[in-house]
């Protein structure tokens, strides 16, 4: 079922949110039979000096490796901004949801904390899978979803905020940037659902536009372990980079079994959308030292705000905890949600979502702005290198804050793919 839940992500980018709608439809109440939005459970969510928010991530799967951090990070940020008074003066209280690494259980758990739980908004998922499991929840309650994780652009749902990076803010950049400085010949390879498949199908149409050379292109299914052909296969193609949006624990046996191998970032760029500063401590130093990862945020990102950010994560969870890029676009995100709802002074989603366009907030990861027409934000590029101490040394950025573009319109390569 999950195998093919993949090829319907891959072939059917837009049309797959309405399937996925249907599997996720088990266990749940009987729909109303309508198919105009309900009242948004915001718009009555706050009673008793309270808001319910909700927070839906994966717990327990093969991506509780990167997801049970950002919820520390989510509630934090809800933590500190009650202690400073609350939204409206009223108390955030989170609800909190599993969803298992499962898509059908990510919709179940989203239309759960809408229709019963009503939750003013929530703050959830991590692959695109999850998300368009989602979105068709979300747009019949009229629910609000915030989502943290960079992702393969093509959407813009009414009721999704987007604080994770598109394709033209780590992507496209990150691909110009290595045919520039590590080579034309490029191997994909990723995990099999719609995030790496529609990545690649974009970078594949970057590369004849700009130069590069496609050595090869392989998919695995969430979880895989065995990564040994594969490798046999990168080496006969000998390319100068790989790129990897391989997502969950397979990152761990890939780069281990590549080490194995005798491929080292010396002998192969590799670079990550994936892997951050949390897998790096579940991957182990000794194997990434040296590999690339392109992002918007590091721990070692220099501003004001990130400083006090790191020191204030590090001192809730432990001086041996790290943070990374999702963990600070599910930070920013609460923060920009309870900043929309100040300025509307309401918790209903029309309200919330007026008030948060060109909304401005300094984020650890610099200045952000929620861009009115996309409900994405405007993000810094960064290209960074794992160092012996598990940080990212970075080499690049964009030097400003990068306007979001998930339809490529800006390019003239992507016209074949715009939707």
């Amino acid at each position: 079922m999950r195998k093919g839940l993949f090829y319907q992500f891959a072939l059917l980018i837009v049309a797959v949110s309405m399937v996925l709608a249907g599997c996720g439809a088990n266990n749940e109440p009987a729909s109303s039979g309508t198919n105009a939005p309900q009242e948004s459970s915001a718009s009555g969510g706050s009673d008793n000096g309270e808001i319910k928010v909700g927070i839906l991530h994966s717990q327990s799967g093969t991506m509780a490796i990167s997801e049970t951090s950002v919820i520390d990070a989510e509630m934090m940020a809800i933590e500190e901004i009650n202690a400073a008074g609350g939204v409206l003066g009223k108390k955030i209280v989170p609800v909190l949801e599993d969803g298992a690494s499962d898509w059908p259980t990510f919709a179940e758990k989203a239309r759960k904390l809408i229709s019963e739980d009503k939750v003013a908004t929530v703050f959830g998922g991590w692959t695109s899978a999850s998300r368009k499991a989602m979105l068709p929840v979300f747009e019949e309650l009229n629910g609000l979803l915030w989502y943290p994780v960079q992702y393969e652009g093509l959407e813009a749902s009414p009721n999704i905020f987007y604080t994770g990076a598109t394709t033209n803010q780590q992507i496209v950049p990150s691909v110009t940037w290595l045919l520039e400085n590590r080579g034309k010949k490029v191997y994909l390879l990723g995990s099999d659902y719609v995030f790496p498949r529609t990545a690649n199908l974009i970078i594949k149409e970057q590369l004849k536009a700009e130069g590069g050379e496609l050595a090869g292109e392989e998919y695995t299914p969430l979880g895989h372990t065995d990564y040994s052909t594969i490798i046999s296969k990168i080496k006969a193609a000998d390319p100068d980079i790989v790129y990897n949006t391989l997502n969950g624990d397979s990152n761990v046996a890939f780069f281990k079994q590549l080490k194995d191998a005798g491929i080292t970032a010396e002998d192969m760029t590799t670079l990550s959308v994936s892997v951050a500063e949390e897998e790096i401590r579940g991957i182990g130093v000794d194997v990434l030292a040296g590999h690339l990862a392109a992002w918007n945020y590091y721990q070692t990102t220099d501003t004001p705000t990130n400083a006090k950010f790191v020191e204030s994560y590090k001192a809730k969870y432990g001086a041996d905890r790290v943070t990374a890029d999702p963990i600070e676009a599910g930070y920013t995100a609460v923060y920009l949600w309870a900043a929309a709802v100040e300025k509307a002074g309401s918790t209903d989603v029309a309200a919330v979502k007026e008030a948060a366009k060109e909304l401005e907030w300094d984020a650890p990861s610099g200045k952000v702005k929620i861009d009115g027409e996309t409900q994405h934000i405007y993000k810094t590029v960064r290209i960074g290198e794992v160092q012996a101490d598990g940080q990212f040394k970075e080499l690049w950025n964009s030097g400003e804050a990068v306007k979001p573009d998930p339809f490529l319109k800006g390019y003239e390569w992507a016209a074949s793919i715009q939707q």
